[in-house]
C-alpha cells in the first residue's frame, strides 16, 4: 500500500472517524479509470459500439461518462481522433453542475489539460463562446492541443493569470469553473509526486491561492450568473472552509450545492464541488468590434476540392487565417485557426481538419496499420491525385497529408506524432 503521509492520515482520521477504516482500505485497490465520449463528433452509443478500450458501465454525474480498464488508455488511433477523452471518473461530476445553456459565456479559469474545458465544450455543442485559460505556458500547450483534438470551434485558449483577466472581463461571463489548483489528495494512488510534495504547509499554500482565484472569477461573473468550485482533494481549508470564507466576503452569492466524493462511497478517487449562485450585480453587454473584412482569397483558392464544409467570419491575423466567433474580438482568435498564409500559398492547420466532421471533406482513408503509420509521422502510398488530403480513419479525421505523385506526405504535428 502507498505510504501516506502522517499528517493527512492523523486528519482524515479524525474527520471521518468509524469510516476511517474503510476510506484506508481503498489505497489497496488500483485507481478507478475512466474516459468520456466526445459527442462533438459523435454519439455516446456510437462511442460505446466503437469503443477501443473496455468499458466498465456508466458513470453517475456524467452522462456521456464510462469507467474503463486497462493501461495506456490514450494511445488508440481513436483517441487521436479525439473520440475519447481519459478522464477520472469522479472528477467529471462538476462540469454538469454549471447547467449550461445554449449561447452562454462560460470560463474555465484554470483549464490544463482540458479534461473540463472540453467536457463543457460538449454542453455547449458550438454555440456561445468558451474561454479556456491556463496560467503556465507548458500546459497551455496541452490544454490548446486538447481543445484542438476535440474538434471545439467556440474556444478561445488564452494563457493568463486571474488578475489580468479579470480586468478585461468584467461581470462578463454567465458561467464559470474555477477547478483550483489544490494539493491532489485525490490524485495519491494515480501520482507518487502528489504524496511526495504534500504537508500541511503546502495545503495552506494552495488555500490562500484558491481564495485569490476565487476573487478573480467574482469579478468576472456577471449578475445571476452561476460559479462551480472544485478539487480533487479532501482538505476542509480548499473545500468547505474555502467556501465558507468566499460567502462570508461576499453576501450576494448563494450556495445551491455542495458536494464531496469520498473514495470509499463511490467509484472513483474523490472530488469536491460546489456551487454558487451570484443573486445580484450587471451582466456586461457583448464587445463591441471593429468591422473586419474578411479576406479569404488564399482559404477559397485551397477549399475548393477539398473542403465541403462552410465557414464564417473568416479572418486573417498576421499570417494566420482563423474563422472567429461572433461578438469576440478576432484578434482573440476565438474560434478554429484553419491555416496559415505561406509565401502567398495557404497551408492548413490541424485544428481545421480535426474540426471536420465526415461528409465536410476529401478524406484519405486508411487502414488502422496506415493509420499507425501515419501517426508515427511517416509518409505511405497513396492513389491521390496532388494535392491536400484529411487522413481518416473510419472516417474520422486523423490530420493532414499532401499526395504528391503518388506519396502521402505526413502533415501532423511533430508535437503529436507517437
Amino acid at each position: 500500500m502507498i505510504d501516506l503521509p502522517k499528517d493527512f492520515l492523523e486528519r482524515m482520521k479524525g474527520e471521518l472517524g468509524a469510516d476511517y477504516e474503510d476510506f484506508l482500505s481503498g489505497y489497496a485497490r488500483p485507481a478507478e479509470k475512466g474516459v468520456r465520449a466526445n459527442t462533438l463528433k459523435l454519439s455516446t452509443e456510437d462511442f460505446e459500439k466503437l469503443a477501443p478500450v473496455e468499458l466498465d458501465g456508466k458513470t453517475v454525474w456524467e452522462k456521456n461518462g464510462f469507467y474503463a480498464k486497462g493501461e495506456s488508455l490514450g494511445k488508440t488511433v481513436y483517441h487521436a481522433a479525439g473520440l475519447y477523452y481519459v478522464q477520472e471518473p469522479s472528477a467529471m461530476c462538476a462540469v454538469p453542475e454549471l447547467e449550461i445553456k445554449a449561447g452562454e459565456r462560460v470560463l474555465d479559469l484554470c483549464a490544463a489539460p482540458g479534461g473540463k474545458s472540453t467536457q463543457i465544450a460538449q454542453y455547449m455543442q458550438g454555440e456561445g463562446v468558451l474561454v479556456a485559460n491556463e496560467i503556465d505556458f507548458k500546459r497551455y500547450t496541452v490544454l490548446k492541443s486538447n481543445i484542438e483534438r476535440f474538434g471545439v470551434k467556440n474556444a478561445a485558449v488564452t494563457c493568463q493569470s486571474p488578475e489580468n483577466l479579470a480586468a478585461f472581463y468584467k461581470n462578463y461571463f454567465d458561467k464559470i469553473l474555477v477547478d483550483a489548483p489544490c494539493s491532489g489528495e485525490g490524485m495519491f494512488k494515480k501520482e507518487e509526486a502528489a504524496v511526495r510534495e504534500w504537508s500541511l504547509k503546502a495545503v495552506q499554500a494552495c488555500a490562500a491561492r484558491q481564495a485569490k482565484i476565487l476573487e478573480s472569477a467574482h469579478e468576472m461573473l456577471s449578475g445571476g450568473g452561476r460559479l462551480v468550485y472544485s478539487t480533487c482533494t479532501f482538505a476542509p481549508e480548499e473545500d468547505e472552509l474555502q467556501i465558507e470564507n468566499f460567502l462570508s466576503l461576499h453576501p450576494e452569492y448563494k450556495l445551491l450545492k455542495m458536494k464531496k466524493l469520498l473514495p470509499h462511497k463511490m467509484r472513483g478517487e474523490g472530488h469536491f464541488c460546489a456551487v454558487l449562485q451570484k443573486t445580484a450585480g450587471e451582466r456586461a453587454e457583448d464587445f463591441r468590434l471593429k468591422t473586419v473584412k474578411a479576406d479569404r482569397k488564399e482559404f477559397d483558392e485551397f477549399k475548393n476540392g477539398v473542403i465541403f464544409a462552410d465557414f464564417k467570419n473568416v479572418v486573417k491575423v498576421g499570417d494566420g487565417v482563423y474563422s472567429v466567433i461572433d461578438n469576440f474580438p478576432a484578434e482573440f482568435k476565438a474560434g478554429v485557426k484553419i491555416g496559415e498564409v505561406k509565401n502567398g500559398r495557404f497551408e492548413p492547420a490541424h485544428a481545421l481538419a480535426m474540426s471536420l466532421k465526415p461528409n465536410e471533406f476529401h478524406g484519405l482513408e486508411v487502414n488502422a496499420e496506415t493509420a499507425v503509420k501515419y501517426l508515427r509521422g511517416l509518409t505511405f502510398d497513396c492513389n491521390e491525385e496532388n494535392g491536400w488530403r484529411v487522413v481518416t480513419f473510419n472516417r474520422y479525421p486523423l490530420g493532414w497529408c499532401k499526395a504528391v505523385n503518388g506519396v502521402a506526405k505526413n502533415h501532423l504535428p511533430k508535437g503529436l506524432r507517437i
